[in-house]
């Protein structure tokens, strides 16, 4: 009696396996469960997609406003200022004069602006709760200086000055300020900061509520080289802030409450697809601790890790990820529909995060057909050997990159930062602007002239002809092995021994409905070729 009970409980749990390991189709012909999860997954990369459109289109609307405020602010405020920043500072002055009349020019600019500017601004009150300019100037705190003679005598310890102009006096009582007599060569540089207000009305045309911006904006005269060049910097930081008083008719407020349940259908169908996902993870651990304790139990050895890694699936983790990002993007986003928040850039990082890893998603289903499954296995084997491999050429890419700043930098505008080496270096690798990286280095140094050439030959060399060719090489020999697996037949592991013990799946299946066997019929040849790992 023990000896059979133990046979039906085999049996049950060889049943239940290879129930497990099926897919949708295979289910639904086995015991009519309707795929529930993949028809969820369908419906939500289409709303999670329409989701990201919209909202995108939307976050443009946001970054234009900046960005074209930042490019009137600049033509309002830096006198000749051509319309290009010259580097990563906006434009420079070579004499005093110049300085002079740039900054009482930024002074004379923001008293007037009600009446020159086009755009719909007001003034700001800053952190002082004071409407009106804040001008600080950095200065060394007294010291002496004679080129001609060689001699300097300096007080290298920082003054900073400020002072605050409002409304009521008037530019030219500016100009006539003992604070404005500066003394260049000492000088370290002078700060001019401003708060503005504006709406956005561009909203109203997509029928979206107008957001409100405070700008804070700053203009730094840089003198710290003391190089008869001092760089002029315009930073504009925009803040969006709830309208206090709107008081718009037409639709507007009615598309907004469409667009608000929109996004909650989304979180409704998310937290679904969450809740499903999350019980077929419990219940594959579950599954797993019986197969463990029979096979202990009747083979007396332990299961080996890659069997017993197989019930864990990382698509329905990544499923799960994907869910969360999008609940909490999609709460975001009605609160920024809503005006009671105003953080686009979080917002964007998760919705946008979350319809990839959506998007990625679709190649598990992709992968219970024959072809597109060759490309998954070959990304799942190749990927360790892939990643060792990375680890070791990083380290040649690391060296590279710290040698070419410190002696290319001061001669080749791509190795100034080791952030830009980086990404130079990068795009050689991949065959990009090797000409201009070549001719840009400056010949004043005929040393480093040389050393330049045999460092880039060196690096295109080794990279490009070595390490690349090795890198593609993995892949390939990962995709071969696939290849010869699928003609002669994959390693079978404990797991897949005990589902062929007894019996085949074909028992369970019954005659599905016309629909679901068109689809079925499409199905991966081999049922059980996804339960394959390699070891």
């Amino acid at each position: 009696m023990a000896h059979l009970d133990s046979e039906v409980k085999e049996e049950c749990l060889r049943e239940d396996l290879k129930f497990y390991f099926m897919n949708p189709c295979e289910k639904y012909r086995a015991r009519h469960q309707i795929p529930w999860k993949l028809g969820l997954q369908i419906l939500k990369i289409a709303m999670v997609t329409t989701q990201l459109v919209r909202f995108g289109l939307s976050n443009q609307l946001v970054v234009a406003f900046k960005e074209e405020n930042t490019v009137a602010f600049k033509h309002l405020f830096l006198k000749g200022y051509s319309g290009t920043d010259e580097d990563d500072y906006s434009c420079s002055v070579y004499t005093q004069e110049e300085a002079y009349e740039s900054i009482f020019f930024a002074l004379s600019q923001y008293h007037q602006l009600k009446n020159i500017s086009l755009g719909t601004l007001g003034y700001g009150e800053n952190e002082d709760n004071r409407i009106g300019l804040k001008v600080c100037k950095q200065h060394y705190k007294k010291g002496t200086m004679f080129p001609s003679n060689e001699t300097l005598n300096i007080d290298s310890d920082i003054e900073v000055d400020c002072v605050h102009l409002d409304l009521s006096t008037y530019p030219q009582e500016w100009k006539n300020s003992s604070f404005f007599r500066l003394e260049f060569y000492r000088l370290l540089q002078v700060e001019i900061s401003f708060h503005l207000k504006g709406i956005d009305l561009q909203t109203i045309h997509s029928r979206e509520l107008p957001d409100c911006y405070v700008f804070h904006n700053t203009i730094t005269f840089d003198n710290k080289a003391h190089s008869g060049k001092i760089k002029i910097y315009f930073g504009s930081d925009a803040k969006i802030e709830e309208c206090k008083d709107l008081n718009i008719s037409g639709s507007i407020q009615k598309n907004t409450q469409y667009v608000l349940a929109f996004d909650a259908f989304v979180i409704v169908i998310c937290l679904a697809s969450l809740i499903l996902c999350t019980r077929s993870i419990v219940l594959a651990l579950r599954l797993r601790k019986r197969f463990l304790n029979f096979f202990l139990e009747k083979y007396k050895r332990h299961v080996c890790n890659a069997d017993q890694w197989e019930f864990i699936n990382g698509w329905y983790i990544l499923v799960i990820i994907s869910d969360l990002m999008t609940i909490i993007g999609s709460i975001l986003k009605m609160e920024i529909k809503a005006k009671n928040l105003t953080n686009y850039d979080l917002c964007s990082i998760l919705l946008g995060t979350s319809t990839l890893f959506v998007w990625v998603g679709v190649i598990r289903y992709l992968g219970y057909f024959q072809a597109y499954n060759v490309l998954i296995l070959t990304m799942q084997a190749s990927l360790p050997k892939v990643l060792r491999f990375c680890a070791c050429a990083g380290m040649i890419y690391l060296g590279y990159t710290f040698c070419g700043w410190i002696v290319l930098g001061p001669y080749h505008d791509k190795f100034e930062d080791l952030n830009t080496v980086a990404e130079c270096l990068f795009s050689l690798v991949n065959g990009d602007d090797m000409f201009a990286t070549f001719a840009q280095i400056q010949q004043k140094s005929i040393l480093v002239w040389l050393f330049s050439r045999l460092y880039l030959y060196s690096f295109i060399s080794l990279f490009i002809y070595m390490i690349l060719s090795l890198f593609i090489a993995l892949i390939t020999d990962s995709y071969d092995t696939i290849k010869k697996y699928q003609q002669n037949g994959f390693p079978e592991t404990d797991l897949q021994e005990f589902l062929k013990e007894c019996g085949s799946k074909e028992k369970y299946q019954k005659e599905a409905s016309p629909f679901l066997s068109c689809i079925c019929c499409l199905r991966r040849k081999g049922s059980d070729d996804h339960l394959v790992l390699m070891n």
